[in-house]
């Protein structure tokens, strides 16, 4: 079982930044950020596998990044010119699979806010 630990939530105004990060408690093969708002189904904002390939939504394509750094188990989601649509729970999810969109494990999730 993989354990995973986010940060990095909180308030922002529109058009500011936030990054979030997530600690594993091992390396893994697909590691993703989801987030999701009351009434409404859970959505990829980014996913990563090991290879470096990496994946977004169109709504966040130009504005959000997703990396890791291998040595510190962690993955992060660097978002910048963040809207009020962004408002969400944010969750990171892994799985040991390569290209596992949603992958077995989930973290706790971490409130994001941007406010107009």
């Amino acid at each position: 079982q993989v354990q995973l630990e986010e940060s990095g939530g909180g308030f922002v105004q529109a058009g500011g930044w936030l990054r979030l990060s997530c600690v594993f408690s091992a390396n893994t093969n697909t590691m993703a950020w989801y987030r999701q708002v009351p009434g409404k189904q859970r959505e990829l904002v980014a996913g990563l596998i090991s290879d470096g390939s990496s994946k977004y939504a169109d709504s966040v394509k130009g504005r959000f990044a997703i990396f890791r750094d291998i040595a510190k188990h962690t993955v992060y989601l660097q978002m910048n010119s963040l809207k009020p649509e962004d408002t969400a729970v944010y969750f990171c999810n892994t799985d040991p699979r390569v290209g596992m969109y949603p992958g077995r494990w989930w973290g706790q999730g971490t409130q994001v806010t941007v406010s107009s």
